[in-house]
């Protein structure tokens, strides 16, 4: 069976090729390619420096820089010194200065956050719906909350159709007992705003029966609210 085999067209060079030390084949291949081999390396080993340099020498710095600064306008925001909060004291900078210096690190983002809730709370909703689309709230504890305030900023600018969009953001978890009933009603008002009865009747519906013991379902008779859009079942 062997010989038979050994006496096949092409079954002489396929034994030679089994029987080659990998070590040397592998010693033909590198001196083949090894100028590609030797500018890839290259290119690996300057990327990880590089990263390594931006992490430890650059980032991490950086980083607990922003968060110090974040401390200052985060008191005059806890005062309601809204003004101070956003600009600063003349000393300390203030979120707006924070955001645009530290952008690529944690507190810099969450400066965008405070700002934009500055602005709400001072009437400038454009400038406020500017930094909330700024902030990135994806693994944030207030990324929820974020989307319902910039609902909150559409709202009173008068774009309904993107606060509901922001609404329906801000109520996408459904564990969450606080966050997601507040917004539920907004999101209910709004699309009442824009004349969808029927998804602001399903979104007061979710509140009363899947949130009977929240805030809004206390202070906001469901039942009322439905019997006002037609629906009295």
């Amino acid at each position: 069976m062997a010989n038979k085999a050994r006496n096949q067209p092409g079954a002489e060079r396929v034994t030679k090729i089994q029987e080659a030390d990998p070590l040397e084949s592998l010693q033909a291949f590198y001196e083949k390619n090894k100028k590609v081999i030797s500018t890839s390396g290259t290119i690996i080993v300057s990327v990880v420096v590089l990263f390594f340099v931006y992490t430890k020498l650059y980032k991490a710095p950086n980083e607990e820089k922003a968060a110090t600064a974040l401390s200052y306008p985060q008191l005059f925001f806890a005062a309601d010194s809204l003004n101070m909060a956003l600009n600063g004291d003349g000393k300390n900078a203030g979120f707006t200065k924070i955001a645009k210096k530290y952008g690529g690190t944690a507190a810099g983002n969450l400066a965008n956050y405070y700002e934009g809730v500055c602005f709400l709370k001072l009437g400038d909703f454009k400038s406020a719906i500017k930094s909330f689309k700024e902030f990135d709230g994806k693994g944030t504890m207030v990324g929820n909350m974020a989307a319902g305030l910039l609902g909150e900023a559409y709202m009173e600018n008068g774009e309904t159709a993107n606060a509901i969009e922001s609404f329906k953001k801000a109520t996408a978890n459904k564990e969450d007992n606080l966050i997601t009933p507040m917004y539920l009603y907004q999101l209910g008002l709004a699309y009442e705003a824009a004349n969808n009865t029927n998804e602001a009747k399903a979104a007061f519906k979710r509140i009363r029966d899947e949130y009977p013991k929240s805030m809004q379902a206390r202070n906001n008779d469901m039942d009322k609210e439905l019997a006002r859009l037609g629906d009295v079942n």
